[in-house]
């Protein structure tokens, strides 16, 4: 399981590698470009409140820091996909319940609210 830092936050989103890759790359091409956008997952049953969303943009610290020391291989849909939702007014939201294809097979998903 990896993390996210955002800003001064001391407690870092907890996302699985796999996703954490691909949502590295579409933050790290928006950034670089100067876009801002959101992005939002709903909370795991044991993590108080519903849902979260960050404004990404240049100017806030962040920090990827992954569970493995293995580089995942990314899916070009995949990263398609997330990178036209991060397009999208809604922002890219996270499924974090589920995983994208690789060595597990699982699948995970983002979706244009």
């Amino acid at each position: 399981m990896g993390s996210l830092y955002y800003g001064n936050a001391t407690e870092p989103v907890h996302v699985p590698d796999r996703l954490l890759a691909h949502v590295k790359v579409v933050i790290a091409t928006k950034l670089r470009r100067n876009e801002s956008f959101t992005l939002s997952w709903r909370h795991p049953g044991d993590v108080p409140g519903g849902r979260s969303t960050l404004w990404m943009q240049p100017a806030i610290p962040l920090r990827f820091v992954f569970e493995t020391d293995e580089t995942e291989m990314l899916d070009p849909q995949v990263l398609k996909e997330f990178a036209n939702a991060a397009n999208s007014s809604s922002g890219l939201v996270l499924d974090l319940e589920r995983a994208i294809p690789g060595a597990a097979g699982e699948r995970v998903h983002a979706r244009v609210a």
